[in-house]
């Protein structure tokens, strides 16, 4: 259903500094902000490619805490809707969530967990798609307080950017019309040009011809902008 540009996006390890970190009770806890999800649907989706509905939203609990604030629960059920680019194909995905909202009015601490708990139903639908949607996060095995890594100086490499990839200049385009006759797709990302299409390793030797090279950590042929240039 989707793309092989969506399918590359979709592979890519989730950029570190979009990673943010709480602490609660004794534990930290890695996650995404809801916005930055959303926009990340955005990018690689496309507006108008996806939405959501709001199945269920309940309220579960309300308690008076130790400061005389309102402490309420609640539980939302969304169910996250993807489409094909055409629309005629969909992908349809139902989770859970749940929220507190603590404040001194009931309606302040109403409001703040309901929108907590649809917040977090959609993320836990995102990241069934995968890394960029923060799927990693719930990997105990990796550490994701790591900070980006660092450029050899005058060389960069594709998840060094936040960027999702884009497409070029139609001049950029015509320089590697050799590759867009064999179905490959050369796009911008961040500071790099990347390949991308289908049956990619057996068209290797005309990739590395046009100057690209291999970034296996990341699995993907990139050739910084720069050098294409000169």
């Amino acid at each position: 259903m989707f793309v092989d540009k969506q399918k590359q996006a979709l592979a890519y390890d989730i950029e570190p500094s979009r990673i943010k970190n709480r602490v609660k009770g004794n534990i930290t806890l890695s996650y995404l902000e809801g916005f930055d999800l959303i926009e990340t649907a955005n990018k690689i989706f496309g507006h108008g490619n996806w939405s959501y509905t709001i199945s269920e939203l309940s309220q579960v609990s309300q308690e008076t805490n130790a400061n005389q604030n309102t402490v309420i629960c609640y539980k939302a059920l969304i169910r996250l809707m993807v489409y094909s680019q055409d629309h005629n194909k969909h992908v349809s995905k139902e989770d859970v969530g749940f929220g507190t909202g603590i404040a001194k009015t009931l309606a302040e601490a109403h409001e703040g967990a309901g929108k907590e708990a649809v917040t977090d139903a959609l993320k836990r639908a995102m990241r069934s798609f995968g890394n960029q949607f923060g799927n990693s996060l719930y990997d105990k095995s990796r550490n994701h307080q790591i900070q980006p890594p660092t450029q050899t100086q005058g060389q960069t490499t594709p998840q060094t950017q936040a960027q999702l990839p884009t497409q070029p200049s139609a001049h950029t385009q015509h320089q590697f019309t050799s590759l867009h006759n064999l179905g490959l797709q050369v796009l911008e990302q961040g500071n790099n040009y990347i390949v991308m299409g289908d049956d990619i390793f057996n068209k290797k030797d005309s990739i590395k011809a046009c100057g690209f090279r291999w970034d296996a950590s990341h699995k993907v042929w990139y050739l910084p902008r720069e050098q294409q240039a000169a």
